[in-house]
């Protein structure tokens, strides 16, 4: 499976596919810290619900990069399963590079208000990321080429996640549990006190249920698809 990870990783970058998911994160973190210093939690969690459909573009992307013919020889070759998730390896790996280096960029231009519970900031900073990486990797497998044949419907798929993560994403919308905790991630950071424990377990818990339940319907159309 490494071999496999490797070779995906290395055409995303060496093809150039890179550069637009990467512009697109300086564009987002120039926006949030550009308009000064915010206590660590704030800054982060919005960074965090900012950076969702960047990298799920990012996702989707890597996917696309290989052939489609190459896939179903590797298919093949390792199994339906070891491919598929090589590819989603593959992919949690670049998030959470990206998300390493967006959790560092505002330290190089005194985005984060140290005067202000850095330390709890900081680690549900941290949180707030690695909550966003899971369902945005699964939006991008859901908007991948394998699944949706063709770039019309995957552009269609990330737009209306997108969409959908804001509005239902609401305080107060009908439905918030369609959508992953990307929102209430960010509105419970940015709350006068910083979330407790069970808060953070609902947050962590429904991010998992809602990603294991998409991951499964990628699996799901990979296999019809096939």
């Amino acid at each position: 499976m490494s071999p496999l990870i490797r070779m995906r990783l290395a055409g995303f970058l060496r093809g150039g596919r890179m550069l637009p998911p990467a512009i697109a994160v300086l564009v987002v973190l120039g926006v949030i810290y550009g308009g000064g210093a915010s206590p660590a939690a704030v800054a982060y969690g919005y960074s965090a619900a900012a950076l969702f459909p960047v990298l799920a573009w990012q996702t989707k992307l890597l996917l696309d990069t290989e052939p489609d013919v190459q896939r179903r020889l590797a298919r093949v070759a390792v199994g339906a399963r070891t491919e598929a998730t090589a590819g989603l390896l593959a992919a949690a790996v670049l998030a959470l590079v990206v998300c390493a280096l967006a959790m560092g960029a505002p330290w190089l231009f005194n985005g984060i208000d140290t005067t202000k519970a850095l330390g709890p900031g900081v680690a549900l900073g941290v949180l707030a990321h690695l909550l966003a990486v899971p369902p945005a990797i699964a939006v991008g497998a859901l908007a991948s080429r394998a699944v949706t044949r063709g770039v019309r419907n995957g552009v269609a798929v990330l737009v209306t996640a997108a969409v959908l993560v804001v509005v239902l994403g609401l305080q107060g919308s009908v439905a918030p549990w369609l959508v992953p905790p990307v929102m209430a991630t960010a509105r419970a950071l940015s709350g006068r006190e910083l979330p407790g424990a069970p808060a953070l377990a609902l947050l962590t818990g429904w991010a998992a249920l809602w990603c294991a339940a998409a991951l499964l319907g990628y699996a799901q159309l990979r296999r019809s698809r096939s």
